[in-house]
């Protein structure tokens, strides 16, 4: 049987599709093919507050071409789910109804919480070391989720207005940098050698420029030069001669940014990098409840 996922964030718009293989044990995904449409709908949230006439129309155009994708795939279940930029759109809310008018996709509108919540579905808890504490860290276009991790268990958990398109667009609030500061001193003290975790399409590609070997955690060193590295070439140059492509070469840098103000602030040394994201998430999530 496939699966699908949809998630609709602020930088870009993802369509997965997944095997689903059961056995008497469990069930697993095979990623069949993913689609990543650059749509950067936070550029209109985060300054205007709603998006445009013309943003909505590229995304009910993509939803009704995931909608053929899916059809085609003989998709049995789908699950759809927007984050920050339609969080913080005013039309937000219509855009749902037109899409499903529009597209036949039922799409939800998620919290910070529940967006955490579905990147743990992943059951990324399940490899952790239960002597070990860790700071969960997802990087998104509008926002920043932090979670601690203690005895592959969450202990604390909250998400944060600060991402990296809402970095470029300046809509990012000192105030809130202070509250991000100030919750990941406060509850990160008790924990000694806190490992990082870091999801997120940046610090994937962050690790792949670090050539680090697969499994092994990047190091805040390693990830202070490559940060270094991608400030001394301008956005032509990262996309001609680093071969980044477009609507990374600019998130990118910011993206690291957060990663590594976080890393300090809670005295990381270390982040490791599953690979991981809403996508795969949202499968796992159906994966799951229709198991139940």
């Amino acid at each position: 049987m496939r699966y699908a996922a949809i998630d609709i964030g602020s930088n870009a718009v993802r369509l997965l599709i997944a095997n689903i293989f059961t056995d008497t044990k469990k069930a697993t995904f095979k990623k069949t093919s993913l689609v990543r449409v650059p749509l950067r709908l936070g550029d209109d949230a985060f300054i205007d507050k709603r998006i445009s006439d013309a943003k909505s129309g590229e995304l009910i155009k993509t939803m009704i071409a995931f909608r053929h994708l899916m059809d085609v795939y003989k998709v049995e279940d789908y699950m759809a789910c927007a984050t920050s930029a339609m969080r913080e759109a005013e039309n937000g809310p219509e855009l749902v109804k037109r899409i499903f008018d529009e597209a036949k996709v039922k799409l939800e509108i998620v919290e910070g919480q529940k967006e955490a919540n579905i990147i743990y579905s992943t059951h990324i808890a399940e490899n952790l070391e239960l002597d070990k504490d860790y700071l969960y860290v997802d990087v998104g276009g509008g926002s920043t989720e932090l979670s601690i991790f203690s005895g592959a268990k969450i202990v604390d958990s909250k998400s944060f207005q600060v991402g990296t398109v809402r970095m470029l667009d300046n809509a990012d609030l000192p105030e809130t940098w202070n509250d991000m500061n100030a919750w990941i001193k406060s509850h990160s003290r008790k924990y000694k050698d806190l490992i990082g975790i870091g999801t997120g399409g940046n610090i994937n590609k962050l690790y792949r420029l670090s050539e680090e070997k697969q499994g092994r955690p990047l190091s805040f060193n390693k990830l202070n030069d490559i940060y270094s590295h991608l400030k001394r070439h301008s956005l032509k140059e990262r996309i001609t001669v680093l071969g980044l492509n477009q609507d990374r070469a600019d998130v990118i840098v910011p993206a690291c940014e957060i990663y590594l103000k976080v890393m300090k602030w809670a005295s990381v040394k270390n982040i490791y990098v599953p690979n991981v994201g809403v996508v795969d998430g949202i499968i796992q999530l159906m994966i799951d409840r229709n198991l139940k």
